[in-house]
């Protein structure tokens, strides 16, 4: 069995946006409270507490307004992060949700069609049926396993329906390869010497960003207007993320359907916008969320996503002769000769075919 998730923007009326508001509400309360419970039980006892919502409805009745599913995945969630603390206390200890930086959402199951799609429309717990945008099929043998219901900044409802279904993919002989090499500029270059040329959303958009921002920043704290102000910067973000992520499951689409096999670097992107000083441009072009992207859509298809070693010399090596040039360990150099063979390399071409050489020679090692 295999899990596929589907996001579809919704809208709610008037009485399901309020049912919505007290479900974030009291999915938050029930986990800030159960958390604060076992931590003064722990302090006690130095035990843990195993508690559950419907201990606290007699206390709190309000509870009972709202999706019991919805109160037990996020007790779920919190015992999860907990038992994670004490198996691995690197992992960090759970933290209380904020009301202003918590992301509005819950969770619930479906049990014997409490939730479903039908006719333009999702059937919830307590909200009913719910107006969805179904922008696309679902096939017939997928059956619904829960649903997220979120709401962004900027005032937008969204479902994310988790689907089940058996997975009988069958995997792809390896024939057409290619290497990816990660460009700050350009998103990638790939080893057939192509560039998608990414346009950058977040820079076009950086100075109107700036003065929407800086507005914000002056306006009076709980003013009607620094409200609507708060929902416009909003909504100007989430245009760029949009405009983001069409571009990024548009190339991702491309290569997954022309390659059986592609070859990327595993690069730490964290440590290189912090260390590099590149962190708006590192950022922008969403590398992360591509190879998620390029991951999925490849393996959909029975084919694969390998990652080379990031101590790999994909920059420094002919990919004629395999000469090592240390010079070009100073990124400033973009295009060099190989002093053995005469070869003239483009920097980031040359490193996306020892890559995808890489790539090949570790597939046919397995073989």
């Amino acid at each position: 069995m295999a899990n596929k998730a589907y996001k579809f923007r919704i809208y709610p009326n008037r009485e399901q946006k309020t049912l919505f508001a007290k479900t974030f509400g009291c999915v938050r309360f029930i986990y800030n409270k159960m958390l604060d419970d076992k931590i003064k039980y722990y302090e006690k006892t130095k035990k843990k507490r195993n508690n559950t919502p419907a201990q606290y409805k007699k206390e709190f009745p309000w509870l009972k307004e709202v999706d019991s599913l919805a109160l037990a995945n996020a007790q779920m969630n919190l015992q999860k992060a907990y038992n994670n603390f004490f198996r691995d206390p690197k992992v960090g200890f759970p933290k209380f949700k904020s009301r202003h930086k918590t992301r509005a959402s819950y969770t619930t199951n479906n049990q014997k069609g409490t939730v479903a799609l039908e006719n333009g429309h999702l059937k919830l717990p307590k909200a009913g049926y719910v107006k969805v945008k179904q922008h696309r099929a679902i096939p017939e043998d997928y059956r619904i396993k829960s649903v997220t219901i979120s709401q962004n900044p900027g005032g937008d409802y969204y479902a994310s329906v988790l689907f089940e279904y058996e997975n009988q993919v069958q995997k792809q002989p390896m024939h057409q390869f290619l290497g990816l090499d990660f460009s700050m500029q350009e998103l990638y270059r790939d080893s057939e010497g192509r560039e998608p040329g990414y346009p950058g959303y977040y820079r076009k958009a950086e100075q109107k960003l700036k003065r929407e921002q800086r507005k914000l920043s002056k306006m009076q704290k709980g003013s009607k207007n620094r409200g609507k102000q708060r929902i416009r910067v909003a909504r100007m973000h989430e245009k760029v993320a949009a405009q983001r992520r069409d571009f990024l499951h548009k190339q991702s689409r491309k290569i997954a359907d022309a390659y059986d096999c592609v070859c990327i670097e595993d690069l730490d992107m964290k440590a290189m916008s912090q260390a590099l000083h590149f962190g708006k441009s590192v950022l922008d072009n969403g590398w992360g969320i591509f190879v998620n992207f390029l991951k999925y859509k490849m393996e959909e298809q029975g084919k694969q996503l390998v990652k080379v070693g990031r101590f790999f010399a994909s920059s420094q090596l002919c990919s004629v002769c395999g000469y090592k040039n240390t010079e070009t360990k100073d990124l400033r150099i973009r295009a060099w000769i190989c002093p053995k063979c005469g070869t003239h390399h483009d920097r980031d071409v040359n490193a996306a075919v020892n890559i995808r050489n890489e790539d090949m020679r570790l597939m046919y090692s397995l073989q």
